[in-house]
């Protein structure tokens, strides 16, 4: 048995097969995960019900398992509390951006996003795209 908190399998096996600069995005209930993603990306479905998993509650699991150095949204019309909710949660050391829509997308069709995770989230703009820091060794 895992002692850590993250125990899904498929999401183990990706994060395992990802490096530095992979990227994993948390997508929201509304996000088009059959349209806008990497076709080389796992995908997996944790979109049980509506509102079931949120993203931050995925979020909060992920960053337990991997370092995070950098961590995208899309651009809202008007400021989200949920993206400075992201902001908290992330490491102190993490950068944070907004990019556009087609941006947003394009970053991750690229072959550098490795998972894509489907949340029952219902949040507008919760979409979270991580990009996967370095894991320092002691020498």
């Amino acid at each position: 048995m895992i002692r850590g908190k993250l125990i899904h399998p498929q999401i183990l096996e990706a994060l395992a097969r990802s490096g530095h600069f992979s990227r994993v995005l948390i997508a929201d209930g509304n996000f088009p995960t059959a349209t806008v993603s990497n076709p080389a990306a796992k995908v997996v479905f944790l979109n049980l019900a509506p509102g079931m998993l949120k993203t931050t509650e995925i979020l909060e699991v992920i960053l337990e398992a991997i370092p995070v150095q950098e961590a995208t949204v899309m651009l809202p019309p008007e400021p989200q509390k949920l993206h400075e909710e992201y902001q908290k949660m992330l490491p102190k050391d993490a950068r944070f951006s907004m990019l556009k829509r087609e941006e947003f997308y394009d970053l991750i069709r690229s072959h550098q996003t490795s998972l894509v995770i489907a949340s029952g989230d219902k949040r507008r703009f919760a979409n979270i795209l991580l990009t996967v820091g370095v894991v320092r060794f002691d020498e």
